[in-house]
């Protein structure tokens, strides 16, 4: 995984703590520096957590601001990201609940639903607050996503009945080897029997996914959002990777969606429609839930102890000044929250839509070292979902992943599905591929982590929706112990490891690092351990490098020439970020007059090592060219950083050689804004 979202993917960080047992308690307290407010969960939980986490090492640029606070926290610390933008002395609000989540993605939402399921099957009162740091819940959740069900099953077992945007099932499961030319049948490894593909809801819409992932080893935090804050309180070590979509609306009037009975095999879905669904069902039962707000700190108290988070102030201009628009309050209390992805969608022509059809392929247009493979998914409405999945650990420095995928959509067989199709949204997203060797104890004092950002991904399958919802029912279930039972937070972990999450990735656990030595050797081993050994192979293979470190310097490689876009098929990057015929296609916006979110460690580096040695690799990893070298007034070549196109995919975050930038949490509701991802 990388760092917190992710950072991460900090990595996509999800966080539940237990807070005080009365409800709306709001108290307000007088502090320094940080000026955020304060969402606080005061219960004690359980207290271990990894060895290497329990003292783990401060990051460069993290910074460890101290605000003591005298009454109902006693004696506080605030450990975080210390901005000097922050204003002077002032209120700081603090409000009070039972169980803080952290991130409004499936994981978060299940376990705010589960915990309150059994409130209510005990009827109990707990208050329970999630924050997300997207304009809306789903905004910042972008997926193309063959759903399997299993967790929803369990959690909502009606929810067939209920609206749920997951009717299409999958009606065919392809996987091809692809060549410059050709694609040939391999038997898929998928297991898609039974599963959905998630319907998009308000247009007619498809999806382009461009994946990349960051496979190798990487340090890690646990971050305060679920969506992947960018407070970081523990180090481990994971692996991730990241991917972006592309939308399509398959041509032709929108077809009526058909519904699914509990017989009926899984769907192809839009992860940010489905979040928004349970949102909905997590608020008829009492869930409070924060869109617009991004949680920038976490809260400990003398023991080391997470009691809660701190929120970004709002309206805070670029030089440290309040604007008109500063907020303090209850409402700013509340934040952070998911994060998105690379993706298009477009229109295309309706006979070639083939609702449930499941396409994967590996090979082209990657090299033989390269992990990285595609997906692509006919979902209902004439909506098709394709992706490129690239490994965040390729070695050649003038690689990139968003060329790669515009290069690929022009492939004899995937072309002519997308010809005479419009883009009409488009986003980006890093994710974790790591598996079951880069799980990490997800158990910290006051809390716990869940979801993506403890690297719950099946990396065979492609699928991490259903075992982070699992998790966050585990980890919803465990908190409502401790809070009435007086149990310990690890039973969360203890639970984790009996259930069919720690199984299924245990089964899978080799399935990536195989292909840590090419293409053809992670074929046959991967085959050989589903087909005969079935993940019972008595060894666990290991992960490389970091990802960052595995890029060569350029003098090793050759430059990618890649094709000019046609405008078509393929496009430029600033035609995929606003497209004036469609809007913006990411809808993505961040406030101008704030603070940077975008950090170099050493601003230094970018011209006297990055560019020499690696080529300036920022502007091509970059699947928004926020990163983009240009000419000043005396034709030295500078790094220019446009942090208004930013995605929030992270990958500068992972993949940067030296490490030198850092994504911090931008104001709130600043971002992507997904609709039908």
């Amino acid at each position: 995984m990388y760092r917190s979202l992710i950072s991460a993917f900090s990595s996509k960080s999800r966080s539940i703590s237990s807070c005080c047992v009365k409800p709306s308690s709001i108290s307000r307290l007088t502090t320094s520096p940080l000026q955020a407010p304060i969402v606080s969960s005061a219960l004690p939980t359980a207290r271990s957590l990894l060895s290497d986490a329990l003292d783990p090492p401060t990051p460069a640029g993290l910074t460890r601001s101290i605000i003591r606070h005298r009454g109902f926290l006693g004696d506080c610390r605030v450990i975080g990201r210390s901005r000097g933008y922050a204003s002077g002395s002032g209120d700081r609000e603090m409000m009070e609940y039972d169980v803080v989540i952290v991130g409004a993605g499936p994981a978060g939402l299940s376990a705010a639903i589960r915990l309150k399921q059994m409130c209510l099957e005990r009827n109990v009162d707990l208050s329970v607050c999630v924050l997300e740091k997207g304009p809306e819940v789903g905004a910042h959740i972008i997926s193309g996503n063959v759903f399997e069900p299993r967790a929803l099953d369990e959690l909502i077992p009606q929810w067939r009945h209920e609206g749920a945007p997951v009717e299409v099932p999958v009606s065919s499961d392809k996987f091809w080897l692809l060549t410059e030319s050709h694609s040939l049948a391999l038997p898929s490894p998928f297991d898609n029997k039974g599963n959905y593909v998630i319907r998009f809801e308000a247009s007619p819409y498809c999806y382009y996914l461009l994946h990349f992932a960051f496979s190798s080893p990487y340090e890690f935090g646990i971050c305060a959002s679920t969506p992947f804050s960018n407070i970081t309180v523990a180090w481990g070590r994971a692996t991730g990777q990241g991917w972006g979509l592309h939308r399509f609306c398959v041509g032709g009037r929108a077809g009526k969606p058909c519904r699914a009975d509990e017989r009926t095999p899984p769907s192809h879905c839009s992860l940010s429609q489905l979040v928004r669904w349970m949102a909905s069902k997590a608020e008829e039962i009492g869930v409070e839930i924060y869109p617009g707000f991004a949680a920038s700190e976490i809260l400990y108290d003398a023991n080391d102890r997470v009691v809660g988070v701190a929120t970004n102030d709002m309206g805070v201009a670029k030089d440290g000044s309040k604007r008109e628009t500063f907020q303090r309050g209850r409402v700013t209390l509340l934040a952070e929250g998911c994060r998105g992805s690379l993706s298009e969608v477009w229109e295309v022509e309706e006979e070639k839509h083939n609702p449930g059809a499941v396409l994967h392929t590996i090979g082209w247009p990657l090299d033989m070292k390269t992990y990285g493979g595609s997906f692509l998914y006919h979902m209902s409405n004439r909506q098709i979902a394709i992706g490129l999945v690239i490994a965040l650990n390729y070695q050649n420095p003038y690689l990139s992943p968003y060329d790669e995928f515009q290069r690929f959509k022009h492939h004899p067989a995937i072309k002519p599905l997308l010809s005479g199709g419009t883009v009409l949204e488009y986003g980006a997203r890093t994710l974790n591929e790591g598996g079951f060797q880069s799980i990490p104890y997800p158990v910290f004092p006051g809390g716990a982590i869940i979801g993506c950002s403890a690297g719950f991904l099946d990396v065979p399958k492609i699928k991490g929706t259903h075992t982070a919802m699992k998790s966050g029912m585990l980890a919803g279930e465990a908190a409502f112990k401790v809070l009435i039972e007086g149990a310990k937070m690890e039973m969360y972990w203890d639970n984790l490891k009996k259930s069919w999450v720690w199984d299924d990735l245990k089964r899978a656990r080799n399935y990536r690092p195989a292909f840590n030595y090419g293409l053809i050797s992670g074929l046959a081993f991967s085959a050989l351990e589903r087909y005969i050994f079935r993940g019972r192979l008595p060894l666990t293979l290991k992960h490389g490098k970091p990802d960052h470190k595995a890029t060569h310097i350029s003098s090793m490689h050759t430059p990618i020439q890649y094709p000019k876009p046609d405008g078509q098929i393929s496009f430029d990057v600033p035609t995929s970020l606003y497209r004036p015929c469609t809007a913006e296609l990411s809808s993505t916006n961040h406030e101008h007059n704030q603070p940077a979110h975008l950090h170099l460690k050493d601003p230094t580096l970018p011209e006297s090592v990055n560019l020499p040695l690696y080529g300036g690799p920022e502007s091509r990893y970059c699947p928004a060219r926020v990163y983009e070298y240009a000419p000043d007034e005396n034709q030295v070549m500078k790094l220019q950083i446009n942090a208004q196109n930013c995605l929030h995919c992270k990958a500068c975050d992972i993949k940067d050689p030296r490490q030198n930038i850092e994504w911090t949490v931008p104001e709130g509701g600043g971002g992507p804004g997904y609709t039908v991802m």
